[in-house]
């Protein structure tokens, strides 16, 4: 996995990134947690949680959820130091 800087910041990340997005409305829990296994697997540490795009209809029911299910993800795994988890708001 080819790896860059994350601008200035000195972190460095995969070209890659795991879209989270869908954590919730379209991708239940335990799937959720499977796709980060795999991601991990292949060297994609980087996760996105923003839940700001169009693709993803937001609703209170699920607002959130992508952040909890990482969440529970290292609650149940404790690697919190071999993830980078990244957001955006609006």
């Amino acid at each position: 996995m080819k790896m860059n800087p994350l601008g200035r910041t000195g972190i460095i990340v995969p070209e890659l990134c795991l879209g989270t997005m869908t954590f919730g409305t379209q991708t239940p829990e335990a799937e959720a947690h499977a796709q980060i296994d795999m991601a991990l697997a292949a060297g994609v540490n980087f996760m996105d949680t923003a839940e700001m795009y169009p693709v993803n209809p937001i609703g209170p029911e699920t607002q959130g959820d992508s952040e909890r299910y990482i969440g529970t993800w290292l609650a149940k795994n404790r690697r919190r130091d071999d993830v980078i988890i990244a957001t955006k708001h609006s």
